[in-house]
């Protein structure tokens, strides 16, 4: 649920990057930080752990001007992959506007995918968020790699929302962009009432 602060003029919209443990999440955000101008963004807070880049989240607050007179930012998270860091997610899905699924093209990463996917639809739940009306893209990631199952497989066995899906390979910027703006589309349309 967007903030909105009528006394500063300001809308401030949560977009939550979520998959399994080293999908490319964190890659995701760091690209988006590293490519933005300084005037458009904040400062990207990312807190490491022993397995994983990302044990909490990472906060890019990013400015994309105005909407109906009042400043809009979205900040964007990142939630913790490994599956023992359920509260944290459950936590960084509170007031979440908009969800990007970042899904490990991977062969061997098929049943961790799936398994994160579940605990997105079972995490939002719990906050009360239906997971057919908040807006979610889908992001194909790491399709560099030999071992990528073929697209029509995945969306087969991910998309079954009709969600809008992007090819990408991250750790390189493609598709990263792409997904973003898809979503920040999304979130805006979802504001205005569709």
């Amino acid at each position: 649920m967007a903030f909105i602060n009528y006394n500063t003029k300001e809308i401030n919209c949560k977009i939550v990057y979520y998959g399994c443990g080293l999908s490319g999440k964190t890659t995701n955000l760091q690209h988006i930080y590293d490519q933005t101008s300084t005037a458009g963004k904040g400062k990207l807070i990312s807190l490491s752990s022993e397995n994983e880049r990302t044990l909490f989240f990472d906060f890019l607050p990013l400015d994309v001007g105005e909407v109906r007179g009042m400043k809009t930012r979205f900040h964007l998270y990142t939630i913790p992959g490994q599956s023992f860091y359920e509260v944290s997610r459950q936590f960084i899905l509170k007031g979440v506007d908009g969800i990007v699924f970042v899904i490990d093209s991977q062969r061997e990463r098929l049943e961790a995918n799936l398994e994160s996917y579940e605990s997105l639809e079972a995490n939002l739940e719990i906050q009360g968020y239906d997971v057919r009306k908040i807006p979610v893209v889908l992001q194909f990631n790491k399709r560099d790699l030999p071992s990528a199952v073929p697209i029509v497989e995945l969306s087969q066995t991910f998309n079954r929302l009709g969600a809008p899906e992007f090819e990408a390979v991250a750790h390189k910027g493609l598709g990263v962009f792409e997904t973003l703006t898809e979503i920040t589309k999304m979130v805006l349309l979802d504001l205005k009432g569709g």
